[in-house]
């Protein structure tokens, strides 16, 4: 038995811990999304967005990106990025979180939660095929864009798999003219190709202003009709 003195305690403590966020992730099911979902939505009835915009959509990195409107002040954006999610998620909610807005554009981050809870490549891939053919069964007309899956300083051991999920993804983007991949990973690299900290909060794995200056600048010339 441990005592509550031990100093092995803090350790097995952190150890339960993680083991009870690692079964919470396995388990997970896009039902778990839908209070939140609920919530993106809750105003859409009383003030539907505009048809015809910018619909950004996927995990937290596209939920926090709070200055949406400010970088991009010429289109009529809709973020409706739900945080932890995977690109299953996004897919299973398309028709609530995408194609209710009858967007031009979609502009599509998932995939680094999919990655990092277990999933391989390919089976990212599957996912966003699904999510391309479903787009495209509804929105014939509506362009489809896939920002690269970021490297991270906290995540830095799954690169190698980052990077080859880019490469399906962009592979497949350059088979439908609709599709565009763009490449925001490497524009956050160093001369090296190592991560930059400093574009990162302190978590490091959301960005910080600096971080999204990036994006910004990378997406901004895809965006125009």
């Amino acid at each position: 038995m441990i005592s509550m003195k031990s100093p092995a305690l803090p350790r097995l403590l952190a150890a339960l811990l993680a083991f009870a966020v690692l079964a919470l992730t396995a388990f997970t099911t896009p039902d778990a999304w839908l209070k939140e979902i609920d919530t993106l939505t809750a105003n859409d009835a009383a003030h539907p967005p505009a048809k015809g915009g910018v619909v950004f959509v996927g995990s937290s990195s596209i939920r926090l990106w709070l200055t949406l409107a400010e970088d991009f002040p010429d289109i009529a954006t809709i973020n409706r990025g739900f945080g932890g999610s995977e690109l299953a998620d996004s897919l299973f909610y398309l028709d609530r979180l995408v194609l209710a807005y009858q967007p031009r554009l979609v502009v599509l981050y998932a995939g680094e939660n999919d990655i990092n809870g277990g999933k391989t490549p390919e089976a990212v891939l599957a996912d966003f095929k699904a999510f391309r053919s479903k787009l495209h069964a509804a929105l014939p007309k509506t362009r489809l864009i896939y920002l690269s899956i970021k490297e991270s300083p906290s995540r830095a051991r799954k690169a190698s798999l980052f990077q080859a999920t880019n490469e399906l993804i962009a592979a497949d983007c350059a088979s439908d003219p609709r599709c565009t991949f763009v490449d925001v990973n490497t524009a956050m690299l160093d001369a090296s190709g190592g991560t930059r900290p400093e574009l990162f909060v302190d978590d490091q794995l959301h960005l910080n202003a600096a971080g999204y200056a990036i994006w910004k600048r990378e997406l901004a010339p895809h965006l125009q009709p």
